[in-house]
């Protein structure tokens, strides 16, 4: 869906009642589930807007690194299929022509231009994709996260279809016999389900920082609030040109890359 255009990505971003096109049957995603997010994943952190900076320089310093990938991967229990139809992913790299389509400026070096960026779900202030989620399995947190609910997701794809930085993975197999080593401090999805990036909430609920950043041997990666003017990624945001994906289409997303 990378390669959405804009009159697509409206026409879909309005769509907020049909149901129906596959997965689990509506009745089948309240049926017998237990728990469904609490009141504290619903509402998050009170006063704060989280953020992600990434500094695509320094994540090329390590040449194939992909510690950010795999960490997240494991502790999220995200399956590893052999083939792109089935794959699901959180956190994954993607040619910069196609990460910032359309997207020129001045200020961008052409070597970053040549080489991947690391891409995940934006968190949009404006998520076109809570607006058609029919069973508000999808829902953006007072914190700014974009959540996931599961237990409440009917497959009907309509996120996935709305992202327009295709970042939502469709579970047409069931993924638990895929996943490596299953962590069990962490849910696994069903067949059916649709699943991304929620910005470790489980973690910062701890006080734990992002899998990704906490991985990142380079540190090229900054988490933190926006409403704190002396945060990291405010300071980082106040003295670095940064540029986001697809801005003309008004979704703001708050991750952010330094160029």
């Amino acid at each position: 869906m990378s390669g959405i255009d804009r009159r697509n990505f409206i026409k879909i971003a309005g769509l907020t009642t049909i149901i129906g096109l596959s997965g689990k049957p509506l009745a089948d995603a309240f049926a017998s589930q237990p728990a469904q997010a609490s009141a504290a994943e619903k509402e998050g952190h009170v006063g704060k807007r989280w953020a992600l900076v990434i500094d695509p320089k320094k994540c090329l310093e390590k040449e194939g690194c992909r510690a950010c990938i795999d960490a997240c991967h494991r502790i999220h229990n995200v399956p590893q299929f052999d083939n792109r139809k089935d794959e699901i992913k959180w956190i994954w790299k993607e040619e910069y022509e196609k990460a910032f389509l359309d997207q020129e400026n001045e200020f961008i070096e052409d070597s970053l231009k040549e080489k991947p960026v690391l891409v995940l779900c934006n968190h949009c202030d404006n998520p076109p994709c809570v607006r058609v989620c029919p069973t508000q399995a999808t829902w953006k947190r007072q914190d700014g996260i974009v959540m996931m609910d599961w237990h409440r997701c009917i497959g009907c794809r309509y996120c996935v279809a709305a992202c327009p930085y295709g970042s939502r993975s469709f579970n047409w197999r069931d993924p638990r016999p895929f996943i490596k080593e299953i962590d069990k401090d962490f849910p696994t999805r069903t067949r059916g389900v649709v699943e991304k990036c929620t910005f470790c909430n489980e973690r910062l609920a701890k006080g734990l920082p992002l899998a990704c950043v906490e991985a990142c041997p380079e540190k090229a990666m900054a988490f933190g609030d926006l409403e704190d003017p002396e945060s990291e990624v405010r300071q980082l945001l106040r003295n670095r040109f940064a540029i986001r994906r697809k801005p003309y289409l008004g979704t703001q997303p708050v991750v952010f890359y330094l160029v």
